[in-house]
């Protein structure tokens, strides 16, 4: 395009000042070709600005972020109701640590802690709401979910803290209680006000039940507790007897073999005798009363469904 150099003459209009330039054609291709890039590039910048700023292009990027906040907000509000069901489940579980704790299980209405009535926020009193109604109700939702959430949450922690320290507080109440049959076998006499006795031929009161088992098979404490008596006992034969406290006894009768002591302390299901049929008996089994401050009571009442051995 230039040859190997060109001259610039610079003349003033009076003819007096004379100047002259001469410059290499590379030289001045880059110059120009510069001034050239950086005008498009100038040009470039001061359209995107208006672009920019044009209230057209301004519109497009809110509605593009209202868009992505709405798929947020359903993303979180999916989260949440996942986090519902884990709570759901988790109350089911309270529920049953109150009962085991002797507690009220917690209605299902106060698990709503107080959503809604009066003073709550409502959909309409939110300024999203009034400048997106889209955006707003599903901001609002989220926020009165989370809310919601988080109340019962609240609740239920302090539920299971309550019911943990009453679990706490009866553990030993608990572990005396009777609660499993003593040994493996069929009932063959339940308790009575009056049972034809087998070998007196008369009626008289069965303050028991009788499990019939074969000889030897183990018989076990129906709770921890301290060995009352260990012995033989006119009509029971070979008998354990023990105190668990807090009013309860247990008796074990027509035992082939005692295991235990007088005074010796025992868990609940460790073996403290073995089924026979010594004293009043016709056959091996086990004898087995429970008394509860001093009167007898139907030992049925005290096994747990599932706790036989």
């Amino acid at each position: 395009m230039f040859g190997e150099n060109s001259t610039f003459q610079i003349i003033s209009e009076k003819w007096d000042d004379f100047r002259q330039t001469t410059f290499e054609s590379r030289r001045l291709g880059r110059i120009l070709g510069g001034a050239g890039f950086f005008g498009i590039s100038l040009l470039a910048l001061t359209t995107l600005f208006m672009v920019r700023s044009s209230p057209v292009y301004e519109n497009h990027v809110l509605q593009k972020e209202n868009t992505l906040l709405l798929e947020e907000l359903r993303a979180l509000r999916d989260q949440v109701a996942g986090l519902e069901e884990g709570l759901a489940q988790l109350s089911e579980k309270d529920a049953e640590l109150r009962i085991l704790a002797g507690l009220d299980v917690i209605d299902d209405e106060v698990l709503q802690v107080g959503v809604g009535g009066p003073g709550s926020p409502s959909l309409e009193n939110q300024p999203l709401h009034e400048v997106n109604p889209e955006t707003g109700a599903e901001t609002f939702a989220a926020a009165y979910d989370l809310h919601a959430l988080e109340r019962r949450a609240r609740l239920l922690r302090e539920s299971l803290e309550e019911a943990s320290d009453s679990l706490i507080a009866h553990r030993d109440l608990l572990e005396s209680t009777p609660s499993i049959l003593p040994a493996a076998g069929r009932l063959t006499s339940a308790f009575s006000n009056a049972r034809l006795h087998p070998i007196h031929n008369r009626e008289t009161p069965h303050e028991g039940i009788d499990i019939s088992a074969p000889r030897g098979t183990s018989i076990m404490a129906a709770a921890k507790g301290r060995v009352a008596y260990s012995g033989r006992r006119a009509g029971y034969g070979l008998v354990v007897e023990i105190d668990h406290g807090y009013g309860y006894r247990t008796l074990y009768g027509h035992a082939s073999e005692l295991l235990v002591r007088t005074g010796q302390e025992v868990q609940r299901g460790e073996v403290i005798a073995r089924v026979g049929s010594t004293g009043l008996a016709t056959s091996p089994h086990l004898h087995y009363e429970v008394h509860v401050n001093g009167r007898p009571v139907n030992p049925m009442n005290y096994v747990i469904t599932g706790a036989v051995p």
